[in-house]
């Protein structure tokens, strides 16, 4: 019996791999990312020749905005992948970021919420530069929905906080 269950958990320890394919996805969809970066780049170089500062804005906005969603495919792929899958052997690598490796599940949370509030953010600014182009009510769906994502991050935020604070109160007694 001892033996079948070793195997069971050497099989649910290995499934931890059914995971690194779709890291790898987020890869490949970071190359395609890449592909929509020059795209609206190139549609944005002529509209700081041509273009209101309005528009120069948005244009800048629209290319931050896919460089945000860059990082948080980053983040993701590199705190998931070693906190579910495997260490990445990159110790002695001069250009590894010096929070790999240190990221455990709650900051990952915390980094992805935090990109998450960034990105609404800069998508409702760039709804506040067409402000006349939009309804009351659109405009009132983008900052609740901008708004649920502060909420979320800030209860995130303060669980993490309960939490830690618990741990550390269990570890003094």
């Amino acid at each position: 019996m001892k033996k079948l269950e070793h195997q069971l958990e050497s099989l649910i320890f290995g499934s931890r791999w059914l995971l690194a394919p779709l890291y790898l996805g987020l890869v490949l969809a970071l190359g395609l990312l890449l592909v929509k970066f020059a795209k609206e780049f190139i549609h944005f170089v002529p509209l700081v020749f041509t273009a209101d500062s309005g528009e120069v804005i948005i244009g800048l906005l629209s290319l931050i905005d896919v460089v945000m969603v860059g990082n948080l495919i980053i983040i993701i792929v590199f705190a998931g992948y070693e906190n579910f899958v495997s260490r990445l052997d990159l110790d002695n690598h001069e250009d590894r970021p010096a929070w790999m490796g240190h990221v455990g599940f709650a900051e990952l949370k915390m980094k992805l919420i935090g990109s998450i509030v960034a990105i609404s953010g800069i998508e409702l600014l760039k709804a506040f530069m067409h402000v006349e182009s939009m309804t009351n009510e659109q405009l009132a769906w983008k900052v609740g929905i901008h708004m649920t994502f502060v909420v979320s991050g800030v209860l995130f935020a303060v669980m993490d906080r309960i939490s830690s604070d618990k741990k550390s109160h269990h570890a003094e007694e």
